[in-house]
Protein backbone atom coordinates (compact mmCIF):
# COMPACT_ATOMS: atom_id res chain seq x y z
CA UNK A 1 0.00 0.00 0.00
CA UNK A 2 1.35 3.59 -1.16
CA UNK A 3 0.58 6.78 0.60
CA UNK A 4 0.65 7.95 -3.11
CA UNK A 5 1.24 6.89 -6.94
CA UNK A 6 2.82 9.79 -9.54
CA UNK A 7 1.81 8.78 -12.76
CA UNK A 8 4.17 10.35 -14.72
CA UNK A 9 7.92 10.46 -14.97
CA UNK A 10 8.27 13.57 -16.72
CA UNK A 11 9.90 17.13 -15.14
CA UNK A 12 6.33 17.21 -13.43
CA UNK A 13 6.22 14.11 -12.00
CA UNK A 14 10.07 13.31 -10.75
CA UNK A 15 9.95 16.97 -9.32
CA UNK A 16 7.19 16.02 -7.14
CA UNK A 17 8.23 12.58 -6.34
CA UNK A 18 11.45 14.92 -5.01
CA UNK A 19 9.51 16.86 -3.21
CA UNK A 20 7.30 14.30 -1.47
CA UNK A 21 10.15 12.49 -0.65
CA UNK A 22 11.13 15.09 2.03
CA UNK A 23 8.62 13.69 3.74
CA UNK A 24 7.07 10.38 5.81
CA UNK A 25 5.30 8.83 2.99
CA UNK A 26 5.73 5.72 0.30
CA UNK A 27 5.43 7.01 -2.79
CA UNK A 28 5.80 4.92 -6.56
CA UNK A 29 6.26 6.70 -8.99
CA UNK A 30 5.12 4.55 -12.64
CA UNK A 31 5.80 5.69 -16.25
CA UNK A 32 4.49 3.98 -19.18
CA UNK A 33 7.48 4.23 -21.52
CA UNK A 34 11.03 2.06 -20.82
CA UNK A 35 12.42 5.47 -19.65
CA UNK A 36 12.52 8.43 -17.49
CA UNK A 37 11.64 11.57 -19.54
CA UNK A 38 10.28 10.21 -22.62
CA UNK A 39 8.12 12.75 -24.01
CA UNK A 40 7.64 16.65 -23.30
CA UNK A 41 11.14 16.80 -20.94
CA UNK A 42 13.32 15.43 -23.42
CA UNK A 43 11.88 17.34 -26.49
CA UNK A 44 12.08 21.42 -25.34
CA UNK A 45 13.47 24.47 -25.44
CA UNK A 46 15.04 23.75 -22.16
CA UNK A 47 15.24 27.65 -20.85
CA UNK A 48 14.41 28.72 -17.55
CA UNK A 49 12.59 31.40 -18.21
CA UNK A 50 12.76 34.51 -16.15
CA UNK A 51 8.97 35.01 -15.97
CA UNK A 52 8.36 37.95 -18.23
CA UNK A 53 5.33 36.60 -20.44
CA UNK A 54 2.72 35.04 -19.14
CA UNK A 55 -0.10 36.52 -17.57
CA UNK A 56 -0.40 38.50 -14.89
CA UNK A 57 -1.96 37.05 -12.19
CA UNK A 58 -1.59 33.29 -12.91
CA UNK A 59 -0.07 30.08 -11.66
CA UNK A 60 2.09 30.00 -14.37
CA UNK A 61 3.29 33.42 -13.61
CA UNK A 62 3.94 32.95 -9.91
CA UNK A 63 5.53 29.49 -9.97
CA UNK A 64 7.36 30.46 -13.07
CA UNK A 65 9.55 33.32 -11.42
CA UNK A 66 10.01 30.93 -8.26
CA UNK A 67 10.90 28.36 -10.22
CA UNK A 68 13.26 30.10 -11.89
CA UNK A 69 14.95 30.80 -8.16
CA UNK A 70 14.60 27.39 -6.82
CA UNK A 71 16.68 26.35 -10.17
CA UNK A 72 19.99 27.91 -7.80
CA UNK A 73 19.01 25.47 -4.98
CA UNK A 74 18.85 22.95 -7.22
CA UNK A 75 21.90 23.39 -8.88
CA UNK A 76 23.84 23.62 -5.61
CA UNK A 77 21.72 19.88 -4.23
CA UNK A 78 21.66 17.74 -7.48
CA UNK A 79 24.50 18.86 -9.45
CA UNK A 80 22.54 19.77 -12.46
CA UNK A 81 23.56 21.88 -15.25
CA UNK A 82 22.53 25.53 -15.53
CA UNK A 83 23.72 28.23 -18.44
CA UNK A 84 23.33 31.27 -17.16
CA UNK A 85 22.91 32.99 -20.71
CA UNK A 86 20.38 35.95 -19.94
CA UNK A 87 18.50 36.52 -22.78
CA UNK A 88 16.99 39.41 -25.05
CA UNK A 89 13.77 40.21 -26.73
CA UNK A 90 13.97 42.30 -29.30
CA UNK A 91 11.96 44.95 -31.11
CA UNK A 92 12.35 45.99 -34.71
CA UNK A 93 9.89 49.32 -35.08
CA UNK A 94 8.38 51.73 -32.31
CA UNK A 95 4.89 49.34 -32.73
CA UNK A 96 7.35 46.92 -31.32
CA UNK A 97 8.76 49.13 -28.73
CA UNK A 98 5.33 49.37 -27.46
CA UNK A 99 4.63 45.74 -27.37
CA UNK A 100 8.39 45.78 -25.74
CA UNK A 101 7.58 47.98 -22.83
CA UNK A 102 4.16 46.39 -21.83
CA UNK A 103 6.52 43.29 -21.39
CA UNK A 104 8.45 45.06 -19.51
CA UNK A 105 5.62 45.78 -17.12
CA UNK A 106 4.18 42.48 -16.96
CA UNK A 107 7.65 41.43 -15.84
CA UNK A 108 7.81 43.91 -12.92
CA UNK A 109 4.36 43.00 -12.10
CA UNK A 110 4.85 39.07 -12.18
CA UNK A 111 8.23 39.77 -9.62
CA UNK A 112 11.00 39.36 -12.42
CA UNK A 113 13.20 42.27 -10.40
CA UNK A 114 16.17 41.93 -12.81
CA UNK A 115 15.19 43.32 -15.84
CA UNK A 116 16.41 46.78 -18.28
CA UNK A 117 15.93 47.83 -21.58
CA UNK A 118 19.20 47.88 -24.14
CA UNK A 119 19.54 50.25 -26.82
CA UNK A 120 20.36 48.87 -30.37
CA UNK A 121 23.77 49.75 -30.24
CA UNK A 122 24.33 48.35 -26.74
CA UNK A 123 22.65 45.14 -27.92
CA UNK A 124 24.50 44.55 -31.18
CA UNK A 125 28.09 45.18 -28.57
CA UNK A 126 26.67 42.08 -27.27
CA UNK A 127 25.68 39.76 -29.69
CA UNK A 128 26.92 40.76 -33.41
CA UNK A 129 24.81 38.56 -35.02
CA UNK A 130 21.62 40.61 -34.44
CA UNK A 131 19.42 41.91 -37.22
CA UNK A 132 20.88 44.94 -38.07
CA UNK A 133 17.52 46.81 -38.33
CA UNK A 134 16.77 45.92 -34.66
CA UNK A 135 15.18 49.48 -32.44
CA UNK A 136 15.56 48.17 -29.28
CA UNK A 137 16.09 44.82 -26.70
CA UNK A 138 14.54 44.17 -23.43
CA UNK A 139 17.40 42.25 -21.53
CA UNK A 140 16.21 39.46 -18.60
CA UNK A 141 19.31 38.31 -17.10
CA UNK A 142 17.96 35.84 -15.13
CA UNK A 143 17.21 33.48 -17.94
CA UNK A 144 19.28 30.32 -17.65
CA UNK A 145 19.33 26.87 -19.59
CA UNK A 146 19.66 23.29 -19.02
CA UNK A 147 19.34 19.93 -19.67
CA UNK A 148 15.53 18.68 -19.31
CA UNK A 149 16.25 15.19 -18.72
CA UNK A 150 19.18 15.20 -16.44
CA UNK A 151 16.79 17.33 -13.58
CA UNK A 152 14.19 14.89 -13.97
CA UNK A 153 17.04 11.76 -13.99
CA UNK A 154 18.56 14.18 -10.55
CA UNK A 155 15.28 14.58 -9.28
CA UNK A 156 14.13 10.62 -9.25
CA UNK A 157 17.44 9.48 -8.18
CA UNK A 158 17.24 11.52 -5.26
CA UNK A 159 13.70 10.84 -4.23
CA UNK A 160 14.77 6.97 -4.31
CA UNK A 161 17.84 7.58 -2.11
CA UNK A 162 14.77 9.02 -0.19
CA UNK A 163 12.57 6.07 -0.18
CA UNK A 164 10.48 6.51 -3.03
CA UNK A 165 10.15 3.86 -5.96
CA UNK A 166 9.85 3.65 -9.56
CA UNK A 167 8.41 1.55 -11.79
CA UNK A 168 8.64 1.76 -15.89
CA UNK A 169 6.96 0.32 -18.62
CA UNK A 170 4.13 0.50 -16.46
CA UNK A 171 1.09 1.50 -18.24
CA UNK A 172 -1.78 2.68 -15.92
CA UNK A 173 -4.86 0.91 -17.61
CA UNK A 174 -6.95 1.22 -15.18
CA UNK A 175 -8.45 2.95 -12.17
CA UNK A 176 -10.92 2.36 -9.22
CA UNK A 177 -11.79 3.95 -6.01
CA UNK A 178 -13.01 1.55 -3.25
CA UNK A 179 -14.10 3.31 0.27
CA UNK A 180 -10.70 5.12 0.45
CA UNK A 181 -8.18 2.99 -1.20
CA UNK A 182 -7.29 3.37 -4.84
CA UNK A 183 -7.08 0.00 -7.51
CA UNK A 184 -4.44 1.23 -9.81
CA UNK A 185 -4.51 -1.54 -12.89
CA UNK A 186 -0.96 -1.31 -14.71
CA UNK A 187 -0.94 -3.51 -18.20
CA UNK A 188 -4.59 -5.02 -17.48
CA UNK A 189 -2.82 -7.08 -15.00
CA UNK A 190 -0.83 -5.91 -11.96
CA UNK A 191 -2.98 -4.38 -9.08
CA UNK A 192 -1.12 -1.46 -6.82
CA UNK A 193 -3.08 0.13 -4.42
CA UNK A 194 -2.73 3.40 -2.98
CA UNK A 195 -4.45 5.94 -0.39
CA UNK A 196 -4.09 9.41 -3.29
CA UNK A 197 -2.88 9.57 -7.28
CA UNK A 198 -1.26 12.68 -8.88
CA UNK A 199 -1.23 12.19 -11.96
CA UNK A 200 1.58 14.18 -13.78
CA UNK A 201 0.96 12.22 -17.30
CA UNK A 202 1.32 15.08 -19.60
CA UNK A 203 -0.63 15.16 -22.85
CA UNK A 204 -2.17 12.49 -21.51
CA UNK A 205 -3.57 13.88 -18.63
CA UNK A 206 -7.61 14.08 -19.47
CA UNK A 207 -6.34 10.28 -20.80
CA UNK A 208 -6.07 9.00 -17.14
CA UNK A 209 -8.41 11.44 -15.51
CA UNK A 210 -11.37 9.68 -17.85
CA UNK A 211 -10.83 6.54 -15.87
CA UNK A 212 -11.71 7.90 -12.37
CA UNK A 213 -13.98 11.13 -13.53
CA UNK A 214 -17.11 11.49 -15.05
CA UNK A 215 -16.90 14.91 -15.56
CA UNK A 216 -13.28 15.86 -17.27
CA UNK A 217 -12.65 19.67 -16.29
CA UNK A 218 -10.40 20.36 -19.15
CA UNK A 219 -9.38 18.79 -22.29
CA UNK A 220 -5.73 18.35 -23.84
CA UNK A 221 -4.53 20.07 -26.80
CA UNK A 222 -1.33 18.79 -28.27
CA UNK A 223 0.96 21.09 -29.77
CA UNK A 224 3.81 20.69 -31.73
CA UNK A 225 6.62 21.94 -31.99
CA UNK A 226 9.81 21.41 -33.81
CA UNK A 227 13.27 22.33 -33.72
CA UNK A 228 16.79 22.45 -35.74
CA UNK A 229 19.78 21.18 -33.80
CA UNK A 230 23.08 23.29 -34.98
CA UNK A 231 26.54 21.99 -34.01
CA UNK A 232 29.09 22.81 -31.32
CA UNK A 233 31.27 24.37 -34.03
CA UNK A 234 28.70 27.14 -33.65
CA UNK A 235 28.83 28.02 -30.00
CA UNK A 236 29.28 31.69 -29.51
CA UNK A 237 27.41 32.64 -32.61
CA UNK A 238 24.71 33.29 -29.68
CA UNK A 239 25.55 33.77 -26.64
CA UNK A 240 22.15 34.87 -25.07
CA UNK A 241 18.69 33.68 -25.29
CA UNK A 242 16.87 35.29 -28.27
CA UNK A 243 13.23 35.82 -28.35
CA UNK A 244 10.81 37.67 -30.35
CA UNK A 245 7.93 39.63 -29.17
CA UNK A 246 5.22 36.65 -27.63
CA UNK A 247 2.13 35.92 -29.99
CA UNK A 248 -1.18 34.05 -29.10
CA UNK A 249 1.11 30.68 -30.17
CA UNK A 250 3.25 31.45 -27.07
CA UNK A 251 6.70 32.70 -27.37
CA UNK A 252 7.47 32.15 -30.64
CA UNK A 253 10.65 30.59 -32.49
CA UNK A 254 13.66 31.23 -30.24
CA UNK A 255 17.67 31.17 -30.88
CA UNK A 256 18.86 29.05 -27.91
CA UNK A 257 22.57 28.46 -26.88
CA UNK A 258 22.51 24.89 -24.79
CA UNK A 259 24.17 23.77 -21.94
CA UNK A 260 27.05 21.33 -24.19
CA UNK A 261 27.54 24.27 -26.71
CA UNK A 262 24.94 22.98 -29.54
CA UNK A 263 22.32 26.07 -30.40
CA UNK A 264 18.68 25.19 -31.10
CA UNK A 265 16.16 27.22 -33.25
CA UNK A 266 12.66 26.71 -33.05
CA UNK A 267 9.89 25.85 -31.65
CA UNK A 268 6.73 26.01 -33.87
CA UNK A 269 3.36 25.55 -32.47
CA UNK A 270 1.29 23.51 -34.39
CA UNK A 271 -2.26 22.34 -32.85
CA UNK A 272 -2.87 18.67 -34.32
CA UNK A 273 -5.32 15.56 -32.67
CA UNK A 274 -2.59 13.47 -32.35
CA UNK A 275 -0.95 12.78 -29.15
CA UNK A 276 1.80 11.04 -30.10
CA UNK A 277 2.84 12.52 -33.26
CA UNK A 278 6.42 13.97 -33.15
CA UNK A 279 7.88 13.51 -36.76
CA UNK A 280 9.17 16.90 -38.21
CA UNK A 281 7.74 18.77 -41.29
CA UNK A 282 8.39 20.24 -44.00
CA UNK A 283 6.41 23.48 -43.44
CA UNK A 284 7.65 23.47 -39.93
CA UNK A 285 11.35 23.64 -40.58
CA UNK A 286 10.59 25.99 -43.28
CA UNK A 287 8.73 28.00 -40.83
CA UNK A 288 11.92 28.12 -38.29
CA UNK A 289 14.32 29.39 -41.33
CA UNK A 290 11.81 32.26 -42.15
CA UNK A 291 11.14 33.14 -38.46
CA UNK A 292 14.72 32.84 -36.89
CA UNK A 293 15.60 35.36 -39.93
CA UNK A 294 13.99 38.56 -37.72
CA UNK A 295 16.12 36.99 -35.01
CA UNK A 296 19.88 37.06 -36.65
CA UNK A 297 21.86 37.46 -39.43
CA UNK A 298 24.35 34.93 -40.64
CA UNK A 299 22.45 32.00 -39.46
CA UNK A 300 24.38 28.97 -39.85
CA UNK A 301 22.29 26.38 -41.35
CA UNK A 302 24.90 24.80 -43.01
CA UNK A 303 25.74 23.43 -38.86
CA UNK A 304 22.46 22.06 -38.52
CA UNK A 305 23.17 18.53 -37.13
CA UNK A 306 19.78 16.73 -36.60
CA UNK A 307 15.92 18.46 -36.22
CA UNK A 308 12.98 16.97 -33.93
CA UNK A 309 9.59 17.73 -32.75
CA UNK A 310 8.05 17.54 -29.49
CA UNK A 311 4.37 17.69 -28.19
CA UNK A 312 3.23 20.30 -25.37
CA UNK A 313 0.69 19.57 -23.14
CA UNK A 314 -1.49 22.45 -23.35
CA UNK A 315 -5.02 22.62 -22.40
CA UNK A 316 -8.40 23.97 -22.88
CA UNK A 317 -8.15 25.46 -18.87
CA UNK A 318 -6.31 29.00 -19.49
CA UNK A 319 -3.63 27.85 -16.69
CA UNK A 320 -1.53 25.23 -14.84
CA UNK A 321 -4.53 22.87 -13.69
CA UNK A 322 -3.26 22.06 -10.37
CA UNK A 323 -6.03 20.99 -8.56
CA UNK A 324 -7.85 18.05 -6.00
CA UNK A 325 -10.43 16.22 -8.26
CA UNK A 326 -14.38 17.90 -7.86
CA UNK A 327 -15.53 14.14 -7.71
CA UNK A 328 -12.94 12.35 -6.12
CA UNK A 329 -11.24 12.75 -3.16
CA UNK A 330 -7.31 12.07 -2.86
CA UNK A 331 -7.31 12.47 -6.97
CA UNK A 332 -5.18 15.28 -8.10
CA UNK A 333 -4.88 16.64 -11.23
CA UNK A 334 -1.11 18.58 -12.56
CA UNK A 335 -2.17 19.23 -15.79
CA UNK A 336 -1.79 22.03 -18.69
CA UNK A 337 1.67 22.12 -17.58
CA UNK A 338 3.17 23.53 -20.66
CA UNK A 339 5.15 26.63 -21.21
CA UNK A 340 6.77 27.61 -18.72
CA UNK A 341 6.17 24.57 -17.47
CA UNK A 342 10.09 22.91 -17.23
CA UNK A 343 11.14 26.77 -15.47
CA UNK A 344 8.10 26.13 -13.16
CA UNK A 345 8.64 22.82 -12.26
CA UNK A 346 9.89 22.70 -8.79
CA UNK A 347 7.71 25.53 -7.80
CA UNK A 348 4.86 23.36 -9.22
CA UNK A 349 5.69 20.23 -6.80
CA UNK A 350 6.07 22.99 -3.56
CA UNK A 351 2.93 24.26 -4.60
CA UNK A 352 0.88 21.23 -4.69
CA UNK A 353 2.48 19.50 -1.45
CA UNK A 354 2.51 22.63 0.31
CA UNK A 355 -0.54 24.45 -0.59
CA UNK A 356 -3.06 21.82 -2.39
CA UNK A 357 -1.92 18.41 -0.22
CA UNK A 358 -1.91 20.74 2.88
CA UNK A 359 -5.01 19.51 4.61
CA UNK A 360 -3.23 15.77 4.13
CA UNK A 361 -0.90 17.34 7.19
CA UNK A 362 2.26 15.39 5.87
CA UNK A 363 5.13 14.70 9.01
CA UNK A 364 9.03 15.59 7.94
CA UNK A 365 11.15 13.01 6.80
CA UNK A 366 14.15 12.94 9.48
CA UNK A 367 16.48 11.30 7.15
CA UNK A 368 15.98 13.19 4.02
CA UNK A 369 18.82 14.09 2.01
CA UNK A 370 19.02 16.72 -0.87
CA UNK A 371 22.25 15.83 -2.64
CA UNK A 372 22.85 13.81 -5.08
CA UNK A 373 26.24 13.81 -6.65
CA UNK A 374 27.44 13.23 -10.22
CA UNK A 375 30.57 13.15 -11.37
CA UNK A 376 32.19 15.13 -14.33
CA UNK A 377 32.31 13.61 -17.33
CA UNK A 378 35.84 11.98 -18.22
CA UNK A 379 36.94 14.27 -20.50
CA UNK A 380 36.75 17.13 -18.31
CA UNK A 381 38.72 15.64 -15.49
CA UNK A 382 42.39 16.77 -15.30
CA UNK A 383 45.45 14.33 -16.74
CA UNK A 384 46.17 12.53 -13.10
CA UNK A 385 42.22 11.84 -12.30
CA UNK A 386 41.71 10.31 -16.18
CA UNK A 387 44.93 8.18 -15.60
CA UNK A 388 44.04 6.79 -12.20
CA UNK A 389 40.84 6.04 -13.26
CA UNK A 390 42.15 4.27 -16.26
CA UNK A 391 44.39 2.47 -13.59
CA UNK A 392 41.33 1.73 -11.52
CA UNK A 393 38.70 0.95 -14.73
CA UNK A 394 40.90 0.25 -18.22
CA UNK A 395 37.68 1.23 -20.07
CA UNK A 396 38.01 4.44 -19.45
CA UNK A 397 40.77 4.10 -21.57
CA UNK A 398 38.57 3.37 -24.69
CA UNK A 399 37.15 5.82 -26.64
CA UNK A 400 33.67 4.89 -27.80
CA UNK A 401 32.63 8.36 -29.13
CA UNK A 402 34.72 10.85 -30.55
CA UNK A 403 32.13 13.59 -30.95
CA UNK A 404 31.40 13.67 -27.36
CA UNK A 405 34.93 11.71 -26.24
CA UNK A 406 32.52 9.35 -24.17
CA UNK A 407 34.36 6.26 -22.62
CA UNK A 408 33.26 2.60 -22.64
CA UNK A 409 33.35 3.15 -18.99
CA UNK A 410 30.90 6.02 -19.26
CA UNK A 411 28.47 3.93 -21.33
CA UNK A 412 28.58 1.12 -18.70
CA UNK A 413 27.60 3.45 -16.00
CA UNK A 414 25.23 4.58 -18.13
CA UNK A 415 23.32 1.05 -18.34
CA UNK A 416 23.94 0.22 -14.71
CA UNK A 417 23.21 3.44 -13.14
CA UNK A 418 20.73 4.25 -10.20
CA UNK A 419 17.74 4.73 -13.50
CA UNK A 420 20.26 2.89 -15.82
CA UNK A 421 18.67 1.67 -19.04
CA UNK A 422 19.13 -0.34 -22.13
CA UNK A 423 17.84 1.49 -25.13
CA UNK A 424 20.31 3.12 -27.32
CA UNK A 425 18.13 6.32 -27.21
CA UNK A 426 18.51 5.63 -23.10
CA UNK A 427 22.27 5.81 -23.55
CA UNK A 428 22.49 8.89 -25.95
CA UNK A 429 19.92 11.05 -22.56
CA UNK A 430 22.22 9.41 -19.83
CA UNK A 431 26.20 9.68 -21.47
CA UNK A 432 25.36 12.08 -24.83
CA UNK A 433 27.36 9.30 -26.49
CA UNK A 434 25.91 9.72 -30.00
CA UNK A 435 24.88 13.32 -29.34
CA UNK A 436 27.47 15.19 -31.78
CA UNK A 437 28.12 15.97 -35.56
CA UNK A 438 28.00 12.47 -36.65
CA UNK A 439 24.65 11.61 -34.61
CA UNK A 440 25.81 8.16 -34.04
CA UNK A 441 27.26 6.98 -37.29
CA UNK A 442 30.33 6.04 -35.97
CA UNK A 443 29.58 4.89 -32.51
CA UNK A 444 25.93 3.41 -32.58
CA UNK A 445 27.44 -0.27 -33.92
CA UNK A 446 29.79 -0.44 -31.06
CA UNK A 447 26.88 0.85 -28.10
CA UNK A 448 24.66 -1.66 -29.36
CA UNK A 449 27.09 -4.07 -28.70
CA UNK A 450 28.23 -2.97 -25.50
CA UNK A 451 24.80 -2.99 -24.40
CA UNK A 452 24.44 -6.67 -25.60
CA UNK A 453 27.24 -7.66 -23.60
CA UNK A 454 26.75 -5.93 -20.00
CA UNK A 455 22.61 -6.89 -19.96
CA UNK A 456 23.49 -10.64 -21.96
CA UNK A 457 21.21 -9.93 -24.41
CA UNK A 458 21.22 -10.85 -28.16
CA UNK A 459 21.99 -7.49 -30.66
CA UNK A 460 18.57 -8.44 -32.36
CA UNK A 461 16.88 -7.83 -29.18
CA UNK A 462 18.06 -4.13 -28.10
CA UNK A 463 15.94 -1.73 -28.66
CA UNK A 464 16.30 1.63 -29.75
CA UNK A 465 13.97 3.98 -27.96
CA UNK A 466 10.88 2.58 -26.73
CA UNK A 467 9.85 -1.35 -26.84
CA UNK A 468 9.53 -3.00 -29.67
CA UNK A 469 11.82 -0.67 -31.51
CA UNK A 470 15.07 -3.24 -32.37
CA UNK A 471 17.89 -1.86 -34.28
CA UNK A 472 18.58 -4.92 -36.16
CA UNK A 473 15.95 -6.54 -37.62
CA UNK A 474 17.51 -9.23 -40.10
CA UNK A 475 20.78 -9.84 -41.75
CA UNK A 476 21.52 -7.98 -45.14
CA UNK A 477 25.05 -10.44 -45.44
CA UNK A 478 24.13 -13.95 -46.01
CA UNK A 479 25.51 -16.49 -48.11
CA UNK A 480 22.95 -17.33 -50.48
Amino acid sequence: MYDYIIIGSGIIGTTIARELSKYDVKILVLEKENDVANHQTIANSAVIHSGHDPKENTLKARLCVEGNALYEEMEKELHIPLLRTGAFVIAHNDEEENTLNDLYERALHNGVTEISFFSKQEALKLESNLPDDITKALSLPSTKVTYPWEVAFACLENAIINGASFQKDSEVTKIKKTGEIFEVEVNFKEIIKTKSIISAAGIFSDTIAQMIEKDVQYKMKPRKGEYFVLDRKVKRFMNHVIYPLPTAKGKGVLIIPQVHGNILLGPTSTLQDEKDLVSNTKEGLNQIREDVKHLAKNIPFDQVIRTFAGIRSSCTYDDFFIQESKEIKNYFHVAGIDSPGLTAAPAIAKYLVNEVLKSHQLKKNPNFNPIRIKRDAFYHLDDKTQQDLIKENPYYGNLVCKCEKITEAEIMEAIHGPLGNDTIKGIKKRARAGSGLCQGGYCEGTILRIIARETKQPVNKINYYSQNTPILVQETKVKP
